[in-house]
């Protein structure tokens, strides 16, 4: 049996990255989240002994890292968020090589979901990418559903969601219901598995 797909999965901060990839489980793909990596991380003792000797016991007052304290020493020093992604980052590749060599043999296509794919190097490793957008009204609505807002200071960092759909194989807009994205994504499953091949 060939290897699987291997598929990057991007998208602007609340354009339905994860939506797009629990529908991807659900069509057949074994997926992984890089925030769900990095998450798992920030609560290892391996990830906090190193905040927590850089910046002291108020990014961890409990034993456990909080998110928080990061976030805001993070967005307000460059240099800072430069060093968290360089502990983070290679734990995190680690953590999706790991994964990868873990995939049973009939799995057709493996799914990553990585919100700064095309920011940083991961781009490379896989057979195709998919970028995920949505209007700025849609994504200002969901932000502030789930309680995150601040869609302009979070975006900052990234490319713009214009820039992510010229750069990935497939682009899909978000902009109706769950049920569209659904229909969209299991048309374009069958090319999925064929990327790797």
């Amino acid at each position: 049996m060939p290897d699987p797909s291997l598929i990057g999965l991007t998208g602007g901060i609340a354009a339905g990255k994860s939506e797009a990839l629990r529908i991807l489980a659900e069509l057949g793909a074994e997926t992984i989240s890089t925030d769900a990596v990095v998450h798992e991380l920030l609560g290892s003792d391996e990830v906090r002994a190193r905040l927590v000797e850089r910046w002291g016991d108020r990014v961890a007052p409990d034993g456990e890292v909080d998110r928080g304290a990061v976030g805001e020493i993070v967005f307000e020093y460059p240099d800072e968020l430069a060093w968290l992604e360089s502990v983070l980052h290679p734990l995190v590749g680690e953590r999706v090589v790991g994964w990868r060599r873990g995939l049973s043999q009939d799995v057709e296509v493996a799914v990553v979901e990585v919100p700064l794919l095309f920011e940083g190097s991961m781009a490379e490793m896989f057979d195709a990418t998919i970028a995920i957008s949505a209007g700025d009204g849609e994504r200002r609505r969901r932000a502030d559903a789930r309680g995150t807002g601040a869609l302009e200071a979070r975006s900052g960092r990234q490319l713009s969601q214009e820039e992510k759909s010229a750069l990935a194989t497939h682009a899909i807009t978000n902009d109706g219901t769950v049920e569209e994205l659904q229909a969209e994504l299991t048309a374009l499953y069958p090319i999925l598995r064929e990327a790797g091949r």
